[in-house]
């Protein structure tokens, strides 16, 4: 196998060497735009995935080029069983599937084609499914209740405090993924990884965002008291830290705030870390406790408690159906329409 079979890096351009200036720089904002076509973190996994995949390869000695289906099939059958191949530990469907699209994307860049509708793969895939799939972990709704109970626990006195109280409260009035929150700027085109920005109003806060389907705005209102605003919290933030332009949300360094941009694995270590620092969800163990929160618990939140008509919940999030929405919804709406009785019984 080359190299370029194991790193993931793409295949070498067909186009000739002799390519004028202008020709090139054009090349490089094509693969430049294609890179920009999925996130960072998809990228990572992706890039992972590949390596995975060669590493098995590697391992059976079984080529990774050109591609083969029946290859892959046996991949996907040694990622679902565990085999020691691949590290001894049974892969979720949904873990299975996106190694998948990793190895099609992967052998795209490479001017070649994965057929994933091939039977040597669609029947395994098919049969993983009916054998393994089973029914989503949600995470934990992070409720009013529970969020104050974490507040009180972020040091009003010290810059990291300021920042997590900031942080809590933007994720949640805002229902925003964790690397919307890091990704925000303090102002419009001031960082070239930025993914949106914050302008503070009268009435609030609006947050522009770049997503997963194009820009969107979300306003978030000012809170009732001061303790539990958003907009006072982040406000706050940005006085003491005296930030007024780049990345929001920052790593403290010395007691100062830095240059870097927070990694958006740090929003799912704050939520787990406040949550075990107020008690919830104590009646478990610590280790179950762990698992039971992660970003995506302040978004659940605000969709579980918010009591306004859902269409407004819907276009808060972002999303393009009501149906996505209803999965963010914990419990919420469960047995207000009652068919049995409706029926007469």
């Amino acid at each position: 196998m080359t190299d370029d079979a194991t790193n993931g890096a793409t295949a070498p351009s067909a186009m000739p060497d002799h390519r004028p200036p202008a020709l090139c720089d054009l090349a490089e904002r094509a693969r430049d735009y294609a890179e920009a076509a999925s996130s960072a973190n998809t990228r990572r996994a992706y890039a992972a995935d590949w390596t995975h995949f060669a590493n098995w390869c590697r391992h059976e000695d079984l080529p990774t080029l050109p591609p083969d289906p029946q290859v892959v099939g046996l991949y996907i059958t040694a990622c679902a069983s565990g085999a020691r191949s691949v590290g001894g530990r049974a892969n979720a469907v949904s873990t299975i599937e996106r190694r998948l699209s990793a190895l099609v994307r992967g052998y795209a860049q490479r001017g070649l084609v994965l057929d994933r509708r091939d039977r040597h793969i669609a029947m395994v895939l098919a049969g993983i499914r009916n054998t393994h799939a089973a029914p989503p972990r949600q995470k934990d709704a992070i409720l009013p209740e529970d969020l104050l109970a974490m507040l009180d626990t972020c040091d009003r006195a010290s810059l990291q405090g300021l920042r997590d109280r900031a942080m809590l409260l933007i994720g949640f009035a805002g229902g925003l993924r964790r690397s919307e929150i890091t990704g925000l700027d303090a102002g419009r085109d001031q960082t070239a990884d930025g993914r949106g920005w914050v302008e503070v109003l009268e009435g609030g806060l609006l947050v522009t965002l770049r997503g997963k389907t194009g820009w969107r705005e979300v306003e978030i209102g000012r809170g009732s008291t001061p303790a539990t605003c958003p907009v006072t919290a982040l406000e706050t933030w940005m006085q003491q830290a005296r930030i007024r332009r780049g990345p929001l949300f920052r790593r403290i360094q010395a007691q100062e705030p830095g240059p870097m941009r927070l990694n958006d694995r740090e929003v799912a270590r704050l939520v787990k870390r406040a949550a075990r620092a107020a008690g919830l969800r104590d009646d478990l163990p610590e280790a179950a406790r762990a698992d039971r929160f992660a970003g995506h618990s302040l978004r659940a939140g605000l969709a579980s408690s918010a009591e306004v008509d859902e269409r407004h919940v819907q276009k808060h999030l972002g999303h393009a159906s009501a149906e996505m929405t209803r999965k963010y919804q914990r419990h919420r709406d469960r047995f207000r329409v009652n068919l049995t009785r409706a029926a007469g019984l």
